[in-house]
């Protein structure tokens, strides 16, 4: 790495906060369209006569961009991040959360560490990249919808494969502390629908309490949960070493004098990698199951019905495989094992493409109120890309 690039590590370039604060000012949150931030960027890259491949969702308000800088080379690193970010509703933040505020040493604002720090560094050196005489392309991956359940990358994975694409390898930048992560769990989120039937709370045995069964469930999936905590093989590399469920959101019922005919609530499994999720959505099925022949004595038309609302498969690579090797020798640091939240990364590993996560800022400030990055992270991320660049042109 020559001197200038050297020199990036104190402070990341004004270029580099500028786009960061460019992309703040969408307010990208999952319910709404990331399009304007999209199409900026489609147009950044066009003016470089970078082409971009845009993939939209079901209603055409939001998209995921691929673009490949150096195209009819060989297939590089892709570079990825998710445009959407949290809401800010009910936080108290002292500053405006879609306006980036830099103050001691830290820049503040909704998506500055998860993850448009990393994606504004990314897009920033552009032209660096374009540049260089790399050997091989570089590819941006911008997805949305990463923040309810990993949606929107599903498509964009669809269509490189559809091309025949297939990259060297992906650094996901999720915000690690530039911290090389080699794992982290499954994510899979599930709704149940319990319907019985309505009475008068005098008359308890006229009706089916939708509300009672679905307690039933929800102990049944605490059980599970115990019952994992307690015989599971442990992966010490987790903070909780093993594999999790929970219930996050229940509703029911009108008035505490009537008999829920409707209860509805959604549960989640974090998964250690290698553990089928499938078979703990079956196990919790079959029990409900059990329940439906004595709800179905009184309401002929009671039922329970499951939903699986979204799925992001765990990460596992190995601290030999030549994408973590790649990283840690970039970022300085040696691979950090494993991480309890969920990202893209484990898709992108499902589909062939070797992966790791690796970002600036903590996870500790995401979705928080004045969520931030320092600035000194984001020139540690400029410099371990300009390493990347660097190492491409050899």
């Amino acid at each position: 790495m020559n001197a200038n690039n050297e020199a990036a590590v104190a402070m990341p370039s004004a270029e580099t906060l500028n786009m960061i604060e460019r992309l703040i000012a969408y307010p990208t949150v999952s319910r709404d369209s990331n399009l304007g931030l999209i199409e900026w960027t489609r147009d950044y890259l066009g003016a470089m006569g970078v082409k971009s491949r845009l993939t939209y969702d079901a209603t055409g308000k939001k998209a995921n961009l691929f673009a490949t800088l150096g195209e009819g080379k060989r297939p590089g690193i892709v570079l990825s991040g998710h445009t959407d970010v949290v809401p800010v509703d009910g936080q108290a933040w002292d500053t405006d959360p879609f306006t980036a505020t830099i103050k001691e040493g830290r820049l503040y604002g909704r998506g500055s560490a998860d993850m448009k720090g990393y994606i504004g560094t990314v897009l920033a050196l552009a032209p660096k990249f374009l540049e260089a005489d790399m050997d091989s392309a570089l590819h941006f991956a911008l997805s949305y919808d990463e923040e309810i359940g990993c949606v929107g990358v599903r498509g964009l994975i669809r269509d490189l494969e559809e091309i025949g694409l297939k990259p060297a390898g992906c650094i996901v930048g999720e915000p690690t502390s530039m911290q090389p992560i080699i794992a982290h769990k499954g994510t899979h989120r599930f709704r149940c629908c319990v319907r019985g039937r309505e009475a008068h709370s005098s008359y308890t045995t006229l009706g089916v309490n939708a509300v009672e069964y679905a307690a039933r469930i929800i102990v049944y999936i605490r059980q599970m949960a115990d019952r994992m905590a307690q015989l599971e093989t442990r992966n010490y590399g987790f903070t909780v070493p093993y594999t999790t469920m929970q219930t996050g959101l229940i509703r029911g019922g009108l008035a505490s004098n009537i008999v829920p005919k409707d209860c509805e609530f959604q549960f989640e499994a974090r998964t250690l990698p290698g553990v089928e999720a499938e078979k703990l959505y079956q196990e919790v099925q079959d029990f409900a199951a059990t329940l439906v022949p004595e709800m179905r004595r009184v309401e002929p038309d009671a039922a329970i019905d499951f939903e699986w609302l979204a799925a992001a498969p765990g990460l596992a690579m190995e601290e030999s495989d030549a994408i973590v090797q790649l990283a840690a020798s970039l970022s300085r640091n040696k691979p950090n094992g494993a991480v309890s939240y969920g990202t893209e990364a484990g898709l992108f590993q499902r589909a062939g493409i070797p992966t790791v996560v690796c970002g600036p800022g903590s996870i500790e400030e995401a979705h928080r109120p004045n969520e931030y990055v320092s600035l000194q992270q984001l020139a540690q991320c400029e410099a371990f890309l300009l390493r990347l660049m660097d190492e491409s042109s050899k």
